[in-house]
């Protein structure tokens, strides 16, 4: 029970240096007057959605509460048993325990998400006028900004689960708050995605290449809400996506080890260890942040650097006191070997996905090449760079699967996911700095500072593409593990061993699984489609009709306000279809076609979103860097043709990165968890 409250320790520890650090960032500051005039505008619009958001969803989650309550606490079918273990174990009590843990849930994603969003609509501001002194300065309030969201989110996620096994000691009344975070995850990753990428699309198309405009020109209507969008889909969005990537890599592995090692005590040493280990990372992450830091005159590949001693000091520091602890508890040694595994192959998928998306790179710079034959070129080679991408990944994750596999058995599935994501703090920060890098060069152009700012904003804000890519695979990389480790979980939870693929149901599941992330795509494709149409109709609209605004008359300004409510409509109702698909699959597959049918489900869903979910992020961000790789003057630079074709690239790129591929990765653990809660009722 000590080691436990070790967890706790840690996880209260990342919340103290995350309010440590948010009070850094604030104390900076925040700019002259149009600066923070501009500032106030984002936070208005952005936290305007969230609560719009958050309102809505409030509703699904007392839909949901009551589901759980009814179906699985109190079993009113007679299918399904879960009681909850109180205290030292021993006593036994029915109650909506697996609800009570769904809604903490789901209050601890939508926590991390608002938290970092508080933080980034203040960092923009401060981004931008730090870069006035120096490129360090602004990489420090930035990469700051972004380690109060990394911190915040494994703080709450270790608190969360290690308080509820210590009051519940049952995996599957825990497995209610990882349903409540995947959920949560799905509609705020859907929702700002469809936002962001609406208001980004058509502040492209119509800004720069139609009119002619920068990037970011205060005269275009879709510039505010494309920064909000930033806030609210890249930040509010991915906190909440990671979240649950990391709380449900722990839940997954607890449940491995009461059903497959058959440890069934509260405090056994394997259902312990990943609740350990992740509080070490915790430990870890903050050391790494600690040498997060660069030179005023960094290239892209000093910038590079500058992150990767972070992140690789983390990781080490992670290994050793992981090694200590598995060595101090006599613990089996593999154990290490596993966490280690975990690790390798999250760094392998990110040091690939570095390649495939920084303009230090050739693919990136051969799509920008590509670009001087025109439109059509710009996307085939997008296309053909997202396509062979995928690769690496795919056998990273496989050789993983392998080697965790054959040290520690179906758990050591699990705990490599758990060690993958144990130094999530700093990854995470890496991540989240990105989109606050990149609103300070909009508020740089907007405010007209020196245009040297803008040129240091713009530096990170490719870095942030980069690190944002490589955040969005080691995401979807976790999500394969945890989902297996998930999957593996429900098998043995309705005592099934193995899904026969010649067995019809199971070959149909296969089937219905393999489509879902085709579906859901699609689906979310199409809202950002639809949303940006009226984006883009808009912007076009204003320029046509308010005199002056197009050639930048003195007190001549956009209606803004129209353009953020667009995306806020449009993003609010298309999330809807997306989010309740993948809830409701899993259940509908059990019921109608059969347990058997649901395993076969999340096995083709693991195989076709992972390799689908990679292609879209890499793709969309090659496709990003390709364009402001022309953007520093290659290929003849920006208001070319070359330009103009690489912007439609990225146009295209922009939803498959920040919209359906990131979500992917949501719906096959949600689907996975929904399965093992409601697995019992299948049988």
């Amino acid at each position: 029970m000590t080691e436990l409250y070790i967890s706790i320790g840690a996880g209260v520890l990342a919340l103290a240096v995350a309010a440590f650090l948010f009070r850094m960032v604030t104390n900076r500051s925040p700019g002259g007057e149009a600066v923070q005039a501009i500032g106030s505008l984002i936070q208005e619009g952005a936290m305007a959605f969230l609560r719009r958001e958050y309102t809505l969803l409030a509703g699904f989650v007392v839909v949901v509460f009551i589901v759980l309550a009814a179906f699985i606490d109190f079993n009113v079918t007679g299918n399904s048993t879960i009681e909850g273990l109180i205290s030292d174990g021993n006593l036994s009590v029915t109650g909506p325990w697996t609800a009570i843990a769904y809604l903490a849930g789901a209050i601890g994603s939508a926590l991390a998400g608002y938290i970092g969003m508080n933080i980034a609509v203040r960092g923009n501001t401060r981004t931008a006028t730090a870069a006035e002194t120096g490129l360090n300065s602004a990489l420090r309030v930035a990469f700051n900004s972004g380690a109060v969201m990394g911190l915040t989110v494994v703080g709450i996620g270790i608190i969360g689960v290690t308080a509820l096994w210590l009051v519940f000691g049952n995996p599957n009344v825990i497995a209610g708050f990882g349903f409540g975070a995947s959920s949560i995850a799905l509609f705020a990753r859907v929702g700002g995605g469809i936002y962001t990428k609406a208001a980004d699309v058509g502040a492209d198309l119509v800004g720069k290449v139609e009119a002619g405009l920068p990037e970011d020109d205060p005269r275009n209507p879709a510039v505010i809400a494309d920064n909000v969008g930033d806030n609210v889909g890249d930040v509010a969005g991915m906190g909440a996506d990671l979240f649950e990537s990391y709380a449900g890599s722990i839940i997954a592995t607890i449940a491995l080890a009461w059903t497959v090692i058959g440890v069934q005590d509260v405090d056994g040493p394997e259902i312990v260890l990943p609740m350990i280990v992740a509080g070490i990372g915790i430990v870890a992450s903050i050391l790494g942040m600690s040498i997060v830091r660069t030179k005023d005159d960094a290239n892209m590949g000093s910038l590079l650097w500058s992150l990767r001693y972070g992140i690789f000091g983390a990781g080490i520091v992670a290994l050793i006191g992981a090694g200590a602890y598995i060595m101090a508890t006599d613990l089996n040694f593999n154990y290490f070997w596993v966490i280690l595994t975990g690790l390798v192959v999250g760094q392998v998928i990110g040091t690939a996905t570095e390649y495939f998306t920084s303009y230090e790179f050739a693919p990136v710079k051969w799509i920008a090449q590509q670009s001087q034959t025109g439109h059509p070129s710009t996307i085939i080679a997008g296309v053909a760079i997202g396509l062979y991408s995928t690769v690496i990944p795919t056998l990273a994750i496989a050789a993983g699967i392998w080697i965790a596999y054959e040290l520690g058995d179906l758990y050591g599935i699990g705990l490599a996911a758990v060690g993958m994501l144990s130094t999530l703090g700093i990854t995470l920060a890496t991540d989240a700095y990105g989109p606050v890098a990149d609103n300070a060069g909009g508020i740089a152009e907007q405010a007209e500072l020196d245009p040297q700012v803008r040129e240091r904003t713009d530096a990170l804000d490719a870095l942030g593409n980069t690190t944002a890519a490589t955040g969005k695979g080691f995401a979807i990389g976790s999500a394969v593990l945890t989902a297996l480790a998930l999957m593996t979980a429900y098998g043995l939870l309705i005592e099934i061993e193995v899904f026969n693929l010649l067995e019809p149901k199971v070959l149909i599941g296969a089937l219905i699984g393999a489509l879902l992330p085709f579906l859901f795509a699609g689906l979310t494709m199409q809202a950002v489609g639809t949303a940006a149409g009226h984006m883009i109709e808009e912007v076009r609209r204003q320029f046509r009709e308010i005199p002056g605004l197009r050639e930048g008359a003195p007190g001549v300004k956009p209606d803004a306000a129209r353009a953020v409510d667009i995306s806020t409509r449009g993003s609010l109702k298309a999330m809807v279809l997306p989010g309740l698909i993948a809830v409701t699959a899993p259940i509908v597959v059990g019921f109608f076609i059969g347990a058997h049918a649901l395993g076969g489900m999340l096995a083709g869903s693991i195989v076709a979103g992972f390799l689908l979910a990679i292609f879209m992020a890499n793709a969309g961000g090659a496709w990003d860097n390709a364009k402001k790789y022309i953007e520093l003057g290659n290929y003849d630079g920006k208001g070319s043709d070359t330009h103009a074709a690489a912007v439609a690239g990225d146009t295209v790129g922009d939803p498959f990165k920040d919209t359906s591929g990131p979500a992917i990765n949501i719906l096959l653990k949600l689907m996975a968890i929904v399965s093992l809660i409601f697995g019992p009722l299948f049988i």
